[in-house]
């Protein structure tokens, strides 16, 4: 029974108050600090959005077959997503490419093929910190996207209370924008019941999969990334970004964030973990639950 209670005190004690207070001298490694807002990027958004739409159209041609109505709406881009398919068909040195199907990649191997590295979810090698996100295959350079925090995001006035209960996937933007990670229980439903509502025929406006074990984008794994110790120091750190209205809709199906109100004229935010230096295969990743902006 304490064993119990320790641990998801241990899980919660980082977003309770008072101690995040008592505790914020003494813990001074575990905080990230940030002189100003606009200097909270560890790499810029140009190269988070070049990162993003590398990995989504390798994903897309990937899963060709599958985008049949898609495509049919969208005739001026069928062009190049075939050329692309032939291109990743002569790579792979198939003779056909009208059977693209046959030779599908998993998510995990298109994340390698494309960025070199790979990730999953695994147990954490800290005690009583359950699951935890490694490198298991490759190697990811020092500042490079590697992984995305899925949910569903929440301006400061909407409502929160009842899926923020026992939950300690809800990560706080510097603007007070939340995002709520949790793949169970209400946040779960919410999700899903958002995703439904945003979408626009064949047109999936964001991933669901992140939901479920069998991940269509392999970066959203964000929400099982543990926070560092002093045995575990971080080498991964979290960075805000704004998906621009320009983003194409074909690749939305696999951004693994949606917003609460569907009525706010605002770009989606979504969190990219990218890593403070190189990490090898093997490792786990660790990043800082706080961010403290002077």
């Amino acid at each position: 029974m304490l064993r119990a209670l320790r641990r998801r005190w241990d899980s919660y004690k980082h977003r309770f108050v008072p101690w995040v207070a008592l505790n914020l001298r003494r813990k001074r490694r575990t905080l990230r600090y940030v002189p100003e807002n606009s200097q909270d990027k560890i790499i810029t958004d140009e190269d988070v959005f070049a990162t993003l739409m590398k990995v989504f159209k390798a994903l897309f041609v990937n899963d060709f077959s599958r985008q049949t109505h898609i495509l049919a709406l969208l005739p001026e881009i069928k062009c190049k997503y075939l050329e692309l398919v032939t291109a990743e068909l002569e790579r792979s040195k198939v003779n056909s490419c009208h059977h693209p199907s046959k030779h599908v990649f998993s998510p995990e191997e298109v994340l390698f093929n494309t960025l070199g590295f790979s990730i999953t979810r695994d147990r954490s090698s800290l005690v009583s910190a359950g699951t935890g996100v490694f490198v298991t295959k490759g190697f990811v350079p020092k500042g490079t996207v590697v992984s995305m925090y899925p949910g569903t995001v929440y301006r400061k006035y909407e409502p929160i209370f009842f899926q923020s209960l026992g939950n300690p996937f809800i990560f706080r933007c510097i603007d007070g924008v939340l995002i709520d990670g949790n793949d169970k229980g209400l946040s779960r439903a919410v999700y899903r019941s958002c995703s439904r509502r945003d979408q626009l025929g064949p047109f999936q406006m964001s991933d669901v999969s992140w939901l479920t074990a069998a991940l269509q984008n392999p970066l959203a794994v964000g929400q099982y990334v543990n926070n560092c110790s002093y045995e575990k120091a971080a080498n991964v750190c979290y960075q805000e970004f704004d998906v621009p209205g320009s983003f194409p809709v074909e690749l939305k199906q696999y951004l693994p964030n949606i917003v609460y109100s569907h009525d706010i004229q605002s770009c989606l935010r979504c969190v990219v973990l990218v890593t403070l230096r190189d990490i090898k295969q093997g490792e786990e990743l660790f990043s800082n639950y706080f961010t403290v902006v002077n």
